[in-house]
C-alpha cells in the first residue's frame, strides 16, 4: 500500500515536466436516442487548438498471427513541424480490424462507432509520461480499429491502458454506436511510480451510459459524479478506481465517491473556463432550468431536454458565442466596432496586475478550432450507412457542416493534406480558415453572408439525405459494395462542391468588403463607418478639443 503523503513529496523530485497531447479546450455533447427527433444517438466534438485537421481513411483488414502494431505519442500533432511522432513500442495485432477515419482525434469507423473528445487534465499525481505508452488519441485509434460498440470500445481501451500504461492527462470520450447507446468514458494515469512490472493497473478510468432520454455535455473538466457500484449496465470502471484514491488520501471508505471531485478537484484555466460553456449549453437546450452561471457546484451531467433535438440544434450550439446573455462576446469595446466575438489568447504578463488569474470568457465556438462535428448514428440502418458525421473545418461559427457516411472509403484529396504553419491553397482547411479570418474585419456584416451560405448549403444536404439514404439502403439489399460505392461518391461530390463554394465565398467577401466599404452588385457602395456608441466610447473627436491651459 503506497503512502499518499510520501508519494506527493516524491513527486516534487521525480515528476518530469508533462506536456499532454490533449486538446485543452474542447466541447462535447451527447444525446440519447429517445431525446432526438429521428431516434438517432448523437455526439459532437469541437477540436479547439492546433491539431491535425486532415481526414485520412485508414483501411481495415485481416492480419496474420504474430503481426505487431506500433504505438505512438503525438499522433494528434501531425501538422505541427515542431512535434515529432514518437514510437514507444509495439503490441500484438488482432485478427481483424475495421476501416476508420483518422484525424487529430480519430472520430468514426465503418461500423458507425463515433467518438468525441475533451480534456480535463486532472491531478499531477496521476501523470506518468515516462513508463506509460497510451495517449488518448492512440486509444481511439485502437478502439475504432478493433470494436463496433461503445461497451467494447470502453473495455478494449480500458484493458490496453491498464496493461501498457496511460501516459496522457485526464481525458474524456463520448462514444455512440449502432446499438443505440452513448457513453461517457473518463480516464487518467496511474502516477509516476507505476511501471509495467508493478502488476498494478496502468490507468484509472470510469464510464457512464447516458440515458436514452438524456442529454449530457462536457468541456474540460471531469463530469462523472457518483457511481452506482451495483449498476453494471450503466457503469464500467477500472478495478483500482476506489483503491487508488484511497491510497492517495483523496477518499476514504464511507465518504461519497464523486469521481470528478476526487480526480479533478481543481480544473485548469480561469475560474469559469469550463463552467461558462456548461451553463450556456444547458441553458440553450433547457432554458427553463434557469441554471446559475456562477454556481459553486457542478451542474448535473444528465438532463432531460424539454424537446427532441435535431442535428441542426447541435450545430447551432456549436456555433454559439454567448449571444443575448450578459456575457455576449459581440458586445463591448473588446468586440471592436463590428461585434467580433473572438478573443485571442492573452499572455499572463500582459494582463493587468489585478487580473493575472482571469481570462476572456470562453465561447463554444472559438477561432482556434481545428475542426468540429456533429455525429449521428441511426440504429435502424446497416452499419456503413448508420453513421453520418457532419464535419466542418476550422471555427464552427464560420464553417460548413457536410455529411460523411461511415462507410465512405475515401474523401477528396484537399481534405487529406495541408500544412498549418504556411498558407496552403491546396488544403481544404485553409479555405475555411481564410474566410473566418476575413470575416473578423467586419464581423457583424460579414457573418450574415456566412450564415446565408450555411443555410443554403446545409438545408440542401438535409433535403438530399433522406433520398441518399433510401437509394443506399436499396443498393445495400442487393450488394453492400454498391451501397458503399454510392455513399462514397456522394460524400466526395458534396465535400468537393462545398470546398469550391467556400473558396468562392471567400473571394466574394474580399471584393464586397474593402477600404471600409460594402460594395453592391450594381457597382455602388456604402460607407457604413462605425457605430455611434463605439465612437463615443473610444473618444471620437477628443483630439479636436482646445487644450487646457
Amino acid at each position: 500500500m503506497r503512502n499518499g503523503t510520501w508519494l506527493r513529496r516524491t513527486l516534487l523530485t521525480v515528476l518530469l515536466v508533462f506536456v499532454a497531447s490533449s486538446a485543452f479546450a474542447c466541447t462535447v455533447m451527447m444525446v440519447g436516442k429517445n431525446a432526438t427527433v429521428d431516434g438517432s444517438v448523437m455526439t459532437t466534438h469541437t477540436c479547439d487548438g492546433w491539431y491535425d485537421h486532415r481526414i485520412q481513411v485508414i483501411p481495415g483488414g485481416t492480419h496474420k498471427p504474430g503481426e505487431m502494431v506500433p504505438i505512438h505519442k503525438n499522433i494528434c500533432y501531425m501538422t505541427r513541424p515542431n512535434k515529432e511522432l514518437v514510437q514507444v513500442g509495439e503490441i500484438p495485432q488482432v485478427e481483424k480490424t475495421y476501416t476508420y477515419f483518422h484525424t487529430g482525434y480519430p472520430f468514426m469507423n465503418e461500423k458507425s462507432l463515433i467518438i468525441g473528445e475533451y480534456t480535463w487534465s486532472g491531478r499531477d499525481e496521476n501523470l506518468n509520461e515516462d513508463k506509460a505508452w497510451m495517449m488518448i488519441e492512440q486509444l481511439q485509434v485502437l478502439a475504432l480499429q478493433r470494436t463496433a460498440t461503445a461497451r467494447d470500445a470502453i473495455r478494449v481501451m480500458g484493458e490496453l491502458a491498464e496493461k501498457y500504461g496511460y501516459a496522457d492527462g485526464g481525458e474524456a470520450l463520448s462514444i455512440a454506436d449502432t446499438k443505440g447507446e452513448i457513453w461517457l468514458f473518463e480516464i487518467c494515469g496511474p502516477g509516476p511510480l507505476w511501471t509495467p512490472e508493478s502488476g498494478k493497473p496502468g490507468a484509472v478510468w470510469v464510464a457512464q451510459r447516458i440515458p436514452d432520454d438524456g442529454f449530457a455535455m462536457g468541456s474540460n473538466r471531469a463530469r462523472i459524479a457518483e457511481i452506482d457500484w451495483n449498476d453494471k449496465d450503466n457503469f464500467m470502471y477500472s478495478s483500482n478506481l476506489k483503491s487508488f484514491a484511497e491510497e492517495m488520501g483523496w477518499w476514504k471508505e464511507g465518504e461519497p465517491f464523486v469521481f470528478h471531485k476526487i480526480y479533478n478537484p481543481q480544473p485548469y484555466g480561469s475560474p469559469y473556463y469550463q463552467q461558462r460553456r456548461e451553463w450556456r449549453v444547458y441553458n440553450l437546450i433547457a432554458p427553463e432550468l434557469k441554471l446559475d452561471p456562477a454556481a459553486a457546484e457542478q451542474y448535473p451531467l444528465v438532463i432531460k431536454p424539454p424537446k427532441k433535438l435535431s442535428v441542426q440544434d447541435l450545430m447551432a450550439v456549436n456555433r454559439d458565442y454567448l449571444e443575448g446573455t450578459r456575457f455576449d462576446l459581440t458586445k463591448g469595446l473588446a468586440a471592436g466596432p463590428f461585434g467580433n466575438p473572438n478573443r485571442y489568447q492573452t499572455p499572463k504578463d500582459a494582463r493587468p496586475e489585478n487580473r493575472k488569474g482571469n481570462d476572456w470568457d470562453r465561447a463554444i465556438s472559438i477561432f482556434r478550432c481545428s475542426y468540429s462535428f456533429v455525429g449521428q448514428v441511426r440504429p435502424d440502418m446497416p452499419d456503413p450507412l448508420a453513421g453520418v458525421l457532419w464535419f466542418g473545418e476550422d471555427a464552427p461559427h464560420s464553417t460548413l457542416y457536410m455529411p460523411i457516411y461511415a462507410g465512405a472509403t475515401e474523401v477528396p484529396k484537399p481534405y487529406t493534406l495541408g500544412k498549418r504553419h504556411v498558407f496552403d491553397r491546396e488544403s481544404a482547411w485553409w479555405a475555411w480558415n481564410f474566410v473566418s479570418n476575413w470575416v473578423d474585419l467586419k464581423f457583424s456584416y460579414m457573418i450574415e453572408d456566412i450564415r446565408e451560405a450555411q443555410r443554403l448549403h446545409e438545408n440542401k444536404y438535409f433535403l438530399e439525405l433522406p433520398q441518399v439514404d433510401k437509394k443506399a439502403v436499396e443498393l445495400y439489399g442487393k450488394d453492400p459494395k454498391q451501397a458503399v460505392a454510392y455513399v462514397t461518391r456522394y460524400v466526395n461530390e458534396t465535400l468537393t462542391k462545398g470546398l469550391e463554394d467556400w473558396w468562392e465565398l471567400g473571394w466574394t467577401l474580399v471584393g464586397k468588403y474593402y477600404d471600409g466599404m460594402i460594395m453592391q452588385p450594381d457597382g455602388t457602395y456604402k460607407n457604413v463607418g462605425y457605430p455611434t456608441e463605439w465612437l463615443e466610447a473610444v473618444g471620437f473627436g477628443d483630439t479636436d478639443a482646445e487644450p487646457k491651459k
